[in-house]
């Protein structure tokens, strides 16, 4: 075995035994108690913020979801289009006429910055009714809970943001299972582990909690309207810039992708992988190719194709295939077949090929107008670029996911 090849297959190793390190902190922290409202305190009026852009997968039961929470007390959804054009205006119109005591709409107020979602962050923040805002994606769904577990952490004010780790639900199609599978196995672990194991916030944006005076006090969602990855800077501001924590809830949410097709997966993580490089540092960004030991273990293989090296590599790719549907099993209420096995592997590959992109390309064609991307995250103007892999979005996936 050649020295190259034993490097990439410990390398592999490493990285496995690290995933399953996470899987542990995953199960621990799903067994943990939500918080509770200390006794004799009221539970807070919430505003949802709910920006639409395009119609989701299964948009009108997501929004009926919303309508239907079991919170104790007041809360509502604000619903928010860029203009009548866009065609979930009419989904939200149905809504608020469905549900008028729960939904009501706002129009965005002009274009402030380059990000389409804060832009319209910040007409749903000025015209919330109450001081409690939680930032919800349009594709997702809750479980039950989900608001008393947020009023209950910010009972305690060194509390600064409350996010949710994210599990993928409803596929139908295989390029949604690839998505599903990486939300939930990959992005959902990976957010616990950090917090768990290095006290590190990653701030996803499908569900993000924050008090109206600390949005102020960073300079309202106006100071990243020109951020990519407006909900991990959030994330960072708040500890760094407040002094306030971040807590990860005890239960995910749930994003709903049907019938996203492969190309569609492939584009939206090729974007994902330009803001992992530019939200982080080079070494963090070289590390995280070794939560992805797969292609490791097979390019350890080509390096020196011994009995070994294949037995190594083999070991590799089954644990790195249990861990994946185990954490899948762990975070989601939908079953899964071992037949998603062939998934596992055909979206490590892609995201190897994506990790790559970022590594080399800080360009992102968003719904047909390309930008850079600058070091964190922050959007700049486009200009005349050299040619790069088209990372066009497709309807509902416009948003950021952390």
């Amino acid at each position: 075995m050649s020295l190259a090849s034993a490097l990439l297959l410990f390398a592999a190793g490493f990285g496995l035994t690290a995933l399953v390190i996470q899987y542990v902190l995953v199960l621990r922290h799903r067994r943990e108690r939500p918080r509770a409202l200390p006794p004799g305190a009221a539970w807070p009026g919430i505003s949802i913020l709910k920006p639409l852009c395009g119609t989701d997968d299964d948009l009108e039961t997501n929004l009926k979801h919303f309508a239907h929470l079991d919170y104790p007390g007041e809360y509502e959804v604000v619903l928010g289009v860029k203009d009548t054009r866009d065609s979930a205006y009419g989904v939200a119109c149905e809504a608020v006429r469905r549900w008028p005591g729960v939904m009501r709409l706002e129009l965005q107020e002009g274009a402030p910055g380059l990000n389409p979602k804060v832009n319209q962050l910040i007409t749903l923040a000025d015209r919330a009714r109450f001081d409690l805002f939680v930032i919800s994606d349009s594709n997702t769904r809750v479980g039950p809970g989900y608001l008393e577990e947020i009023a209950a952490s910010f009972a305690d004010p060194t509390v600064g943001c409350v996010t949710h780790p994210v599990a993928g639900i409803g596929e139908r199609s295989f390029g949604s299972l690839l998505d599903n599978l990486y939300l939930t196995s990959s992005a959902a672990a990976g957010m616990i582990g950090a917090k768990r194991c290095a006290d590190q916030d990653i701030v996803v944006g499908k569900s993000m909690a924050l008090r109206r005076e600390d949005v102020q006090a960073l300079g309202g969602f106006y100071s990243v309207r020109d951020v990519l990855a407006e909900d991990y800077v959030i994330g960072q501001w708040v500890t760094r810039k407040l002094g306030r924590r971040v807590v990860v809830a005890c239960a995910p949410v749930y994003n709903v992708s049907l019938g996203k097709s492969v190309r569609a997966f492939f584009q939206r993580y090729l974007r994902w992988s330009v803001i992992h490089r530019t939200a982080v540092t080079p070494p963090t960004y070289l590390a995280q190719a070794l939560l992805n030991p797969i292609p490791l273990a097979l390019l350890g293989v080509l390096a020196s194709p011994t009995p070994e090296a294949v037995k190594v590599a083999t070991a590799v790719v089954l644990g790195k295939v249990l861990v994946d549907l185990a954490v899948f099993r762990a975070l989601r209420p939908q079953s899964v077949s071992w037949r998603a096995a062939p998934a596992v592997l055909t979206k490590d590959l892609l995201l190897f090929v994506a990790w790559w992109h970022g590594a080399f390309f800080r360009t992102v064609d968003w719904r047909g107008t390309r930008l850079r991307v600058g070091p964190g995250t922050r959007l700049l103007p486009p200009r005349a670029v050299v040619s790069t892999v088209n990372t066009t979005l497709p309807p509902g996936d416009e948003w950021v996911a952390g």
